[in-house]
């Protein structure tokens, strides 16, 4: 994060507010699965496995979609170059799309395997050093790197520019309790939401690149 321009940690945090409001989406709709954070699915896998029980199957699934998301996305940066954040945010918009689409249907478990490959699509939409991507749907890094750089600036050595890192867990936070309150109140509405955010921030960063 702080190797990005303004305009990049801008997109990055939007991202990540996205991630969250569609993470708390699909905890809804599942009954308390993860459609962004996979190390949490990934302890659900193990202990469904130990307890012989579906959650297991269940959270399994869910890693096999994001992970095949991750594919997509990975794909679609390579085709589309200085493009690829606008490019991969319209594929997660139309992802999100018919996400809402089986969600009108009540196909529950259809929209909840969308959004799962959606999120793992996002995390190729913003590039980092030596074409590497940076994780905008988990934090667990973001909060190791917080807590290195506070340890810099008591030492008073070493990068100390914790800030920004604060501000991409913030947004991930935000959208979460958002996403949480609109899907329990509407989820179409909040399935909607997620549409039109992504929208958004695609058109953001196709203007970005164009600029660049």
């Amino acid at each position: 994060m702080i190797r990005f321009d303004r305009s990049q940690q801008r997109l990055a945090a939007g991202i990540s507010a996205l991630a969250g409001f569609v993470d708390a989406i699909g905890f809804v709709e599942s009954g308390g699965y993860f459609v962004s954070f996979m190390t949490g699915n990934s302890t659900r896998l193990a202990v469904g496995v130990a307890e012989w029980t579906y959650a297991g199957l269940i959270a399994g699934a869910i890693i096999l979609f994001f992970v095949a998301g991750v594919v997509a996305g990975s794909l679609v940066a390579a085709g589309t170059a200085a493009r690829r954040s606008g490019a991969i945010l319209f594929s997660v918009a139309a992802l999100l799309a018919g996400a809402g689409g089986l969600r009108i249907a009540d196909q529950v478990v259809g929209a909840v395997a969308c959004l799962a490959v959606a999120m793992g699509m996002v995390n190729a939409a913003v590039e980092g050093r030596g074409d590497a991507v940076v994780g905008v749907t988990y934090m667990t890094g973001t909060l190791v790197q917080i807590g290195q750089k506070m340890a810099n600036a008591v030492r008073g050595a070493g990068d100390r520019r914790w800030l920004p890192h604060l501000a991409l867990w913030s947004a991930l936070v935000g959208g979460a309790i958002v996403g949480a309150r609109v899907t329990l109140w509407s989820p179409l509405a909040a399935y909607a939401l997620a549409i039109v955010g992504a929208g958004v921030l695609g058109g953001h960063a196709l203007r970005a690149a164009r600029r660049a």
